[in-house]
């Protein structure tokens, strides 16, 4: 099957070009209408109900979420929205208050990180989780699975692992030249810049054959020259067949190749639609620049000549009332 036909009746639209090769997007993603908890066609991941409190503090109240299978889907949200506490909790990280949560039909519920990552999801870091004191080709091949050393009988026997070892060498030099790192395998991972580490980390990701891999900004830190680079890499994991979800907080790039975007703000998840839809949604933008976004503070203060809209008279209005409040409380601590 070509990437530009449709897979399993969801058709594929034009999506801006990157690098040489012009990548479709996927559309018909969900069942009804674009809002919170929308159902999807074919999810490959299903949350209800899931919570996480620190204290007093919920970090996480997703009531219900679906990730759309052979598709990227971006999460955004502003800064303590609860992304990658939601990441670290689906991926068995983190252990939640509340609720459930499966991938491909199988309930995570109380399974620890590792056997997540066997059952095939996997995931990337924020700060990279590259051994520095590895070679490149080593912490390759930490991420092969069910290897023979692992197992205590088997390490007895150097016949096996030594051909299992042969095979994964093989693939994850066949990872490198893709990633572009082959002339680096002999290095240090500690001498990688910080975009060649996120290649690394994507790169080793590849070595159990994924269903579905989480990156948690993938763009954090990298030179702009690595910047496209790292943008085919995630296509071409779609390409090949697996379903994308990323924390982001570069919009450009979430435009450009997310086919569907699932917003959070204050832990829950406010907005969910094609990019183009969601940018426009009023409650994302409220998320992003706050519920007076539209509102010209100068001429609010004063300091600005203009006219004052209904808007900014009313906000004006709540600023008064909130510093006379604070002036009365003041005083009467002083009494």
């Amino acid at each position: 099957m070509s990437s530009n036909e449709p897979i399993d009746g969801v058709a594929a639209d034009a999506a801006p070009t990157t690098g040489s090769v012009a990548r479709p997007k996927t559309t018909g993603l969900a069942k009804g209408e674009n809002v919170p908890g929308v159902a999807k066609n074919d999810p490959i991941m299903v949350v209800d109900n899931v919570t996480r409190r620190f204290g007093g503090l919920t970090a996480v109240d997703v009531e219900h979420l679906e990730i759309p299978r052979n598709a990227i889907t971006a999460l955004i949200g502003p800064n303590g929205a609860g992304k990658t506490t939601l990441f670290n909790l689906l991926c068995g990280f983190d252990k939640p208050n509340s609720g459930t949560w499966s991938y491909d039909g199988k309930s995570l519920a109380g399974i620890p990180a590792f056997k997540v990552a066997r059952m095939g999801q996997v995931r990337t870091f924020q700060l990279t989780k590259a051994l520095s004191l590895l070679t490149v080709l080593e912490n390759m091949k930490l991420g092969a699975p069910n290897q023979s050393g692992e197992k205590f009988w088997q390490s007895f026997f150097p016949a096996i692992w030594r051909k299992q070892e042969k095979v994964n060498e093989d693939k994850a030099r066949d990872l490198l030249t893709r990633f572009k790192l082959d002339a680096k395998e002999a290095d240090f991972a500690a001498s990688l810049s910080g975009g060649q580490r996120k290649l690394l980390e994507m790169a080793r990701a590849l070595m159990s054959d994924p269903a579905l891999v989480m990156l948690d900004e993938p763009m954090a830190g990298v030179n702009p020259a690595l910047t496209q680079s790292l943008l085919d890499h995630i296509l071409d994991l779609k390409d090949l067949g697996m379903t994308v979800l990323f924390v982001e907080h570069d919009m450009h790039m979430v435009r450009h190749i997310a086919d569907w975007v699932v917003v959070m703000a204050e832990g829950r998840v406010v907005a969910e639609g094609p990019p183009d839809t969601v940018m426009n949604d009023q409650a994302v933008i409220d998320a992003y620049l706050g519920s007076h976004q539209d509102v010209d503070l100068g001429v609010v203060t004063g300091r600005v000549a203009g006219e004052l809209d209904t808007s900014a008279v009313q906000l004006l209005e709540e600023i008064k009332e909130e510093r006379e409040v604070s002036v009365e409380e003041a005083e009467e601590g002083k009494r």
